[in-house]
């Protein structure tokens, strides 16, 4: 069998980034030169994925023009005969197609209800196929070719796993912003390992490991079941990591995929998060990336001799 399908929720209200995010998704926000959903897309196409369902919400609309056609700016492009940039604004995936479905604010609810609820209304689209779940907030970057979700694939059906995590080690007091996974006794964490329990923003004193969900799933249709028996729970919400504990504590099998060391999770979340990953991205320019590195060390230079920084930096 082959894992074809890819739910990507988009729905989040990006709160904690705000004014950034007052009038656009945080999906949307520019890392490097590209927006955070579109390193996402990317990701899942360059690895076989070729159905794709991006969940939205309200004031999410600049998602889905983004992956559209756009005659109009094709056509002044082709008037600047810039064929760079014709190639840079065509975002089709080539043979994949992409759809998207509404989550929907509950009735009395101000936000929606959770990623849990998000992936619930994927149900239709997977039919009770497998598929991955990919956060569209969150970007994997690897060097060299990825295959994180080939490696997942593979492990959830050599195992018939319900449901497969992605992973990787955290810092003890970073355990309260993430799912934590519990490994199987005696499991090689450097390999596919089982897990007994997860929690959902453990705090590190109750934190079963350093072993944080790295916001790339694969699942069986058994998901669906597991989120319809699930309450409200951290914020009032359904919560993802509910569910998939409810699937553990049930004896069925859930793995973990471990993160290797060329693999990084760049959690668009918050604004010191977004801010590293744009530093990141943009010294990694093959065009730009020289001059703002030499650009950050005169910074750090004038840091290291007590003069501070003021907005405009070198003029050179």
């Amino acid at each position: 069998m082959r894992i074809n399908k890819v739910v990507i929720p988009v729905a989040g209200l990006g709160t904690r980034l705000l004014p950034a995010t007052k009038s656009q998704p945080k999906e949307m926000l520019p890392v490097g030169r590209k927006p955070v959903v579109q390193y996402v897309v990317e990701e899942m196409v360059e690895q076989g994925l070729r159905y794709l369902l991006l969940i939205t919400g309200s004031n999410k609309h600049s998602i889905e023009n983004h992956f559209d056609n756009d005659p109009m700016l094709v056509e002044r492009l082709l008037s600047t005969e810039d064929d760079d940039l014709l190639r840079e604004v065509d975002l089709r995936p080539e043979g994949a197609q992409i759809f998207y479905t509404r989550q929907m604010i509950p009735p009395g609810a101000k936000k929606p209800a959770g990623l849990g609820d998000a992936v619930r209304h994927a149900q239709a689209f997977v039919n009770d196929d497998p598929f991955v779940v990919a956060l569209g907030d969150t970007i994997i970057h690897t060097e060299g070719k990825p295959d994180l979700i080939s490696r997942m694939t593979q492990t959830h059906l050599n195992n018939d796993a319900v449901a497969t995590i992605a992973v990787w080690l955290v810092e003890h007091d970073a355990t309260r912003r993430y799912g934590v996974v519990k490994p199987e006794e005696g499991a090689d964490l450097t390999q596919p390992f089982r897990i007994t329990d997860i929690v959902e923003k453990p705090t590190p004193d109750q934190a079963p490991s350093r072993y944080a969900v790295a916001a790339r799933y694969v699942f069986g249709g058994q998901i669906f079941d597991a989120l319809d028996a699930t309450l409200p729970g951290h914020g009032g919400e359904i919560q993802l990591t509910d569910a998939i504990r409810r699937l553990v504590r049930e004896g069925k099998p859930v793995y973990c995929v471990p993160l290797r060391s060329n693999e990084t999770r760049y959690d668009i979340g918050n604004p010191e998060s977004y801010f590293k990953a744009f530093v990141d991205f943009a010294f990694d320019d093959p065009q730009c990336g020289e001059r703002l590195r030499r650009h950050a060390r005169a910074l750090l230079e004038r840091y290291e001799r007590g003069e501070g920084f003021s907005l405009g930096g070198d003029k050179s």
